[in-house]
């Protein structure tokens, strides 16, 4: 997964750091609500982990930002020294995925955390899903189109997976880095972009045929989905 971690706390930032170093999973550290709100509009994270207080903007504004602002935005979990119901109640209210007061272990914050991005995945654990003309396998990482199979590469079917899985959600260009090849190589622009044009050629992916990967300017790209009417 991809985490934003926010607090104006070093010793907090650096808990979460150290738990998250012997994880798989990416994260980023912010000082501030605005600062993480300038990583969501360039980035793209599955789970963002903000206290409630920061300058800026609090976690809570941020997270009514997000709602408001991003297509489908990532699992929000607030953490703060607030333990009153009522603040736990309007955080919840407010789309937060979880709640965390401090002071709290790292290993239960790792814990929320990863359960916050099992959610997000959930329904992505079939090995195999049908999107329109197209049916995906993921354990053989397979991909057929009008029940004919299209050859791709390993990476080339993680880019076509993570894409489908994703259906109308801007994907960061150094999301897809992380997401397919593991966020720890230097990979070039040229060979992402080579790898979607050939993902777009090999499955036909266009709007004609229901599905298109679009290009988002100085962001990344996303997968839309559109109508196809039936020929008569």
């Amino acid at each position: 997964m991809r985490i934003a971690i926010a607090d104006d706390d070093p010793e907090i930032l650096d808990q979460v750091a150290s738990v998250l170093a012997n994880t798989d999973h990416d994260f980023e550290q912010f000082r501030t609500g605005t600062d993480l709100k300038i990583a969501l509009q360039r980035d793209t994270y599955d789970v963002v982990l903000a206290d409630w207080n920061m300058p800026g903007a609090t976690g809570l504004d941020v997270l009514q930002w997000a709602n408001e602002s991003i297509e489908q935005p990532p699992a929000f979990i607030l953490i703060t020294s607030r333990s009153e119901k009522g603040d736990v109640v309007r955080g919840l209210e407010k789309g937060a995925s979880d709640y965390i007061v401090k002071p709290e272990s790292g290993e239960v914050i790792l814990a929320r955390i990863e359960a916050a991005g099992r959610k997000i995945v959930a329904e992505k654990n079939d090995r195999f899903e049908e999107f329109g003309n197209y049916n995906i396998d993921r354990l053989q990482q397979i991909i057929k189109r009008n029940g004919e199979e299209i050859k791709l590469t390993s990476k080339e079917f993680k880019v076509a997976l993570l894409f489908f899985e994703n259906m109308n959600r801007p994907l960061s260009r150094s999301y897809i880095f992380s997401q397919v090849w593991g966020g720890s190589l230097d990979i070039e622009t040229r060979t992402l972009d080579m790898h979607i044009s050939r993902v777009r050629s090999k499955l036909g992916l266009r709007p004609q045929n229901g599905y298109a990967i679009q290009t988002v300017f100085g962001f990344g790209y996303r997968m839309d989905q559109f109508n196809v009417l039936e020929e008569a």
